[in-house]
């Protein structure tokens, strides 16, 4: 029997937290639990709210309990996998993100249909992964995740540049190049492409082709203050030299 008080107030607790308004959310979040302990959706949410506050124990806590309530809660099972990779419990976030993972697969191959929604969220831990290794300067690894972004989101347009920038690091400044001119031609619009292209091209000593992309860039978004520093910082160092 649905419970059209209790829907009421997630509904409520929904649009207070979707707006900012953490302690007005928080507050009918507790007095559904206090109601009825078994809202997997009470708890998701408050889970969020300690996770925004800082309150990371709280939150782990929470999303245990969501997924105690519905193990199927696929993002309650990322929210806690992220958790535990922020506090360095990768073994634990890694075998929840596994386990969703694959009950996800199971669900595509029955249902055959994609939620964009959760190729987001998977997409989005697979940056955080990538972005782990690549502190580490483990940068196999991060090429295998940052190429995962770009499978489960195309639009995810900063992984591609994260793909440039590890070419680079391995040495292979040409497919960093392609891949970094692709992304310009294919998402004219996109400047963090171009700047990233001027950078790359300045490193490997074209400074005529660095600053054409990033004049370019200034065309486009005359008050793009990084492109204008490298634009500067180049025609300095130009003019030094000469001198």
């Amino acid at each position: 029997m649905i419970n059209h008080k209790e829907t009421d107030l997630i509904n409520k607790a929904r649009d207070f937290y979707n707006r900012g308004r953490y302690k007005e959310a928080k507050i009918l979040l507790n007095d559904i639990i206090d109601g009825n302990g078994k809202s997997s959706e009470a708890f998701y949410y408050l889970g969020n709210i300690f996770h925004i506050d800082g309150e990371i124990g709280k939150a782990i806590k929470a999303f245990n309990k969501v997924l105690e309530l519905d193990p199927c809660h696929t993002d309650a099972s990322i929210s806690l996998s992220i958790l535990y990779n922020d506090i360095g419990k990768y073994e634990e976030g890694k075998k929840i993100f596994d386990q969703t993972n694959e009950r996800i697969k199971s669900r595509k191959t029955k249902e055959n249909v994609e939620d964009r929604h959760i190729n987001k969220k998977f997409a989005e831990k697979h940056y955080e992964l990538a972005e782990m290794y690549m502190s580490y300067n483990r940068y196999d690894e991060a090429l295998y995740e940052y190429n995962k972004v770009n499978a489960l989101n195309p639009e995810h347009l900063e992984a591609r540049i994260k793909v440039a920038k590890v070419y680079s690091k391995k040495g292979f400044v040409s497919k960093a190049l392609d891949e970094l001119r692709k992304l310009k031609n294919e998402n004219p619009g996109f400047t963090p492409a171009r700047i990233a292209l001027g950078i790359l091209f300045y490193g490997n000593g074209k400074v005529l082709e660095a600053q054409n992309e990033w004049r370019n860039v200034l065309v486009k978004d005359p008050y793009n203050s990084e492109a204008k520093m490298y634009l500067n910082l180049s025609e300095t160092a130009t003019e030094t030299s000469v001198l």
